[in-house]
């Protein structure tokens, strides 16, 4: 295990244990370790097709929006 991987990993310990499982499931994913995609609920869906038709048209938070999203997660 890298050094930066492992710094993330005694992070993400002191989170909620509902965002480790959420984190668990994105490295998974990342990872390629054969899981089954999560099934969108009806009340998600409409959100996740306005998110996927704003990346066909290259609408993309910046860095700035990002950075402060990452922190909530890492400085709750």
């Amino acid at each position: 295990m890298t050094d930066l991987l492992e710094k993330a990993i005694v992070t993400v310990r002191r989170l909620a244990p509902e965002q480790q499982d959420e984190i668990a499931h994105l490295l998974l994913s990342l990872a390629g370790a054969g899981e089954e995609p999560e099934e969108i609920g009806p009340e998600h869906l409409p959100h996740v097709l306005e998110g996927l038709a704003q990346a066909e048209r290259g609408e993309f938070v910046g860095d700035e929006a990002m950075q402060a999203t990452f922190a909530r997660f890492l400085h709750p």
